[in-house]
């Protein structure tokens, strides 16, 4: 079983990242349960704004597009601004928009029978919307969102530390992230053995 983790930090490598910490703690359970991760940090390629698989020369999209294709779980890892996902997460569901009108070759949607979650970091309240959000949008494009599929570390309202600063809360968000990646392989494997069918004509 494969796992794509797509961590939409504003900050390139290899500037430390607080999303990608946290999200370490799920990448250990999942390896411990002998699935394969891979990790993109988005902020790094050229994905260009679109709606499409493939925009042209230059563009990154295709090769994430085909990890994607390739893997069974998928965790999008976001910051929150602005009470909002990072930019590069939206760019990042932007271009998933197009597997909405992907199938495979029993005419399911290309994205039926994978499961996908949600790490989320930032230092003011949010976690839930930032979390629904993605979610929601992971869901329209036909992924399953597995229950409590997912974890996040906020200090609380106002600026503060970061999670590579502070310990508050770091036994609590990795109980969790460690339940997130207990969760997503059991509803894969569930899938993999009874998988949704096509969508009736």
């Amino acid at each position: 079983m494969r796992a794509l983790v797509i961590n939409c930090t504003l900050k390139p490598s290899p500037e430390p990242s607080n999303t990608e910490a946290l999200t370490e703690v799920v990448t250990k359970e999942l390896w411990q349960r002998g699935v394969e991760v891979r990790t993109v940090r988005a902020v790094d390629l050229n994905i260009k704004p679109g709606v499409q698989t493939d925009m042209g020369e230059g563009d990154d999209w295709p090769r994430v597009h085909d990890m994607l294709l390739e893997s069974q779980i998928l965790i999008i890892a976001s910051p929150t601004w602005l009470g909002q996902p990072s930019s590069v997460a939206k760019r990042v569901l932007e271009r998933m928009d197009a597997m909405l009108s992907e199938t495979d070759d029993e005419g399911r949607p290309v994205a039926y029978n994978r499961v996908a979650g949600v790490v989320n970091t930032g230092n003011e309240d949010g976690a839930h919307h930032v979390i629904g959000q993605i979610s929601g949008a992971l869901a329209d494009i036909g992924y399953t969102i597995p229950g409590q599929a997912w974890t996040y570390w906020h200090l609380g309202p106002g600026p503060g530390p970061d999670y590579l600063d502070d310990d508050e809360g770091h036994d609590w968000a990795a109980r969790t992230g460690r339940a997130m990646a207990s969760n997503l392989v059991a509803v894969a494997e569930a899938l993999a053995a009874r998988p949704i069918p096509a969508p009736p004509q």
